[in-house]
C-alpha cells in the first residue's frame, strides 16, 4: 500500500504546486510509481506536466460529479513512473454542485481506494483555501506536507491549517498525520530567510524537513516548458533540493 500525501497550505504562492510537481517527479526518478492528483481549479500542476488542461474530456471535476470512473480520468505515464489525475477551471463549480450531497467529504477517497494499490506514492496538490476540495484531499491522505515560504508572515495561517488538520483527524480521518513543514523560496543571502527558519523551528512542534528549497530561476522557468525541474535542468540547485526532499520522504516511509 502506497503513501498518500496532501500538499496543503491555505496561503497562495508558497510553492504547493512547485512541490507537488517536483517532489513527484523526483520520487519517480528514484523508481517509485507516483500518481499526482490536482485538486486545484487553476490546474497548474496539470499544465506543469505538459498536459493541455483546457482540452480534457475527463478531469477530477467529472470524477467528483460521478460522471466517470477514476481510471477514465488518469493520464498514464506523463513522464516515466508519473501518472496524473488532471484538473481545470471547471472544478471551481464543484463546491456548489456538491451542496446537499451525502458524505461529500469522502468522494475522492472512495475513488482513490480503487487504484491506490498501484502506486508507491500519491501526491495531492490542494487549492489555496480550506474548502471542500481540501477536506476531500485530507480525508483521502495519510499525511499532510506543508510548504512554507521563507518570509515574515510564514507562521500566519499555519495555526489555522494545523487546527483544520486536527479537526479532519478527529471527525473524518483518524489516520491523518502531519508529515511536517518544508521551507520554499529560501535565499541564503538574506538574514530574513535564516531568521524565519529558526523562528518556525522554535515555535512549531511539527517536524521541519532538513531540505530547504531555494529561490531558483530554473525552478520558476520549468512550468512554462511543461516539465518538472529534474527534466528541465537536473543540475540546478532546485532539482538537487527536490531530489533531497524525495530522499527524506522515502526515508520517512521506510522508518
Amino acid at each position: 500500500m502506497g503513501k498518500i500525501i496532501a500538499i496543503a497550505n491555505q496561503k497562495g504562492g508558497v510553492g504547493k504546486t512547485t512541490t507537488s510537481i517536483n517532489l513527484s517527479a523526483c520520487l519517480a526518478e528514484k523508481g517509485k510509481k507516483v500518481l499526482v492528483i490536482d485538486t486545484d481549479p487553476q490546474g497548474n500542476t496539470t499544465s506543469g506536466f505538459g498536459i493541455d488542461k483546457n482540452n480534457l474530456e475527463n478531469t477530477i471535476y467529472e470524477l467528483i460529479l460521478g460522471e466517470c470512473s477514476i481510471s477514465d480520468c488518469i493520464i498514464k505515464e506523463v513522464i516515466e513512473n508519473v501518472s496524473v489525475l488532471p484538473s481545470n477551471v471547471n472544478l471551481a463549480a464543484a463546491e456548489i454542485e456538491l451542496i446537499g450531497v451525502e458524505k461529500k467529504e469522502y468522494i475522492l477517497k472512495n475513488e482513490v481506494d480503487y487504484v491506490k494499490e498501484e502506486y508507491d506514492f500519491i501526491i495531492i496538490d490542494c487549492p489555496p483555501s480550506l474548502n471542500m476540495l481540501t477536506i476531500n484531499s485530507m480525508t483521502t491522505a495519510n499525511s499532510v506536507l506543508v510548504p512554507i515560504q521563507c518570509e515574515y508572515y510564514a507562521l500566519e495561517g499555519l495555526s489555522q491549517l494545523i487546527h483544520t488538520i486536527n479537526l479532519v483527524k478527529e471527525r473524518l480521518n483518524p489516520n491523518l498525520d502531519m508529515d511536517g513543514v518544508v521551507f520554499t523560496m529560501y535565499d541564503s543571502r538574506t538574514n530574513l530567510s535564516t531568521q524565519v527558519v529558526e523562528n518556525v523551528k522554535q515555535n512549531l512542534k511539527q517536524k521541519v524537513y532538513d531540505t530547504l528549497i531555494p529561490r531558483n530561476i530554473r525552478l520558476a522557468e520549468a512550468p512554462s516548458y511543461g516539465m518538472p525541474i529534474n527534466k528541465y535542468d537536473a543540475r540546478s540547485a532546485g532539482a538537487e533540493a527536490y531530489m533531497q526532499l524525495a530522499e527524506e520522504v522515502i526515508r520517512d516511509v521506510q522508518a
